[in-house]
């Protein structure tokens, strides 16, 4: 019983937090904004050449490969960043070139939810997304969850830092500065 009230709570934080339209939304992946990572695709057109409109992968190294320039550094960049750089290589072999690249498939915005929830695992994100969400993605938490010692993993900069997740007083409405937005590889446990 105590399960289906928790659940019960989550839906209706969740419906109180998820944006109503599209203008309440922080920037979504895809925006200019939106940093590169490993496996994401990107299509990288330029316009009136089909010889050099193509999708393109993010190899694990953060490198793509493009006819006419080789290997480039896309991992980390923004698209913006990523566009100018793509513009000023192919400049050398088409003159005045109108490149665009977009992404088509967000594969690295991934997070992972450990321990004791229903269906833990690792989750890839086309939106931003919440812990409590997060945990909801993970079917929830199971009945012998230590709801109050969750914690979140994060890494930056080669640093890892613990968040503490109290999920009771999260959903009770207290605490809810801890209920923070997730980012690429953070890693929530469950014990």
């Amino acid at each position: 019983m105590r399960s289906y009230r928790m659940f019960v709570l989550v839906l209706m934080v969740l419906a109180a937090t998820t944006p109503l339209y599209a203008g309440d939304q922080e920037p979504a992946p895809g925006t200019a904004d939106y940093i590169i990572g490993p496996g994401d695709v990107l299509l990288i057109s330029v316009w009136n050449n089909e010889a050099l409109t193509r999708p393109v992968t993010v190899l694990p190294d953060g490198k793509i490969h493009f006819p006419l320039i080789n290997e480039v550094v896309a991992g980390g960049k923004t698209l913006s960043v990523l566009q100018k750089e793509l513009d000023q290589k192919i400049a050398a072999f088409v003159p005045d070139p109108n490149l665009s690249v977009m992404v088509q498939q967000v594969n690295s915005m991934l997070i992972y939810v450990v321990g004791k929830v229903n269906h833990p695992g690792r989750f890839a994100l086309n939106t931003n997304v919440n812990v409590l969400q997060a945990i909801a993605t993970a079917g929830g938490l199971n009945p012998f969850a230590k709801s109050n010692k969750i914690r979140i993993f994060r890494e930056t900069n080669g640093n890892t830092r613990m968040l503490p997740f109290e999920y009771d007083r999260v959903v009770q409405g207290e605490n809810l500065e801890q209920n923070i937005r997730l980012e690429r590889g953070d890693v929530v446990v469950v014990p």
